[in-house]
């Protein structure tokens, strides 16, 4: 059997101490493919391609089993905020 959604959590939880995580199992449960939306001090002054890289490099372990890996969002705290606050302008209008 592949990487549950739990390693996935609890590996990123661990190393990354995120702010906001989700972990969506993509592969219909064989645990071989998740999208991640992520938020972490750890990617303040980093560009996207870093940031990507500390997912993964935090997954390397799960990595191995994992087919596919989509990163939908890597955030700072303050890149998360500013994306509510205009979500909730957006919904308010």
């Amino acid at each position: 059997m592949g990487v549950t959604k739990e390693q996935v959590e609890s590996s990123l939880t661990s190393k990354l101490k995120p702010l906001h995580l989700e972990v969506t199992d993509t592969s219909g449960g064989c645990g071989a493919s998740f999208v991640i939306e992520i938020v972490s001090e750890q990617f303040e002054g980093k560009r996207l391609l870093e940031r990507h890289r500390i997912v993964n490099a935090a997954l390397e372990e799960e990595m191995k089993q994992i087919h596919a890996l989509s990163i939908n969002k890597a955030l700072t705290p303050e890149q998360w905020k500013q994306q509510q606050e205009a979500e909730k302008s957006k919904s308010d209008a």
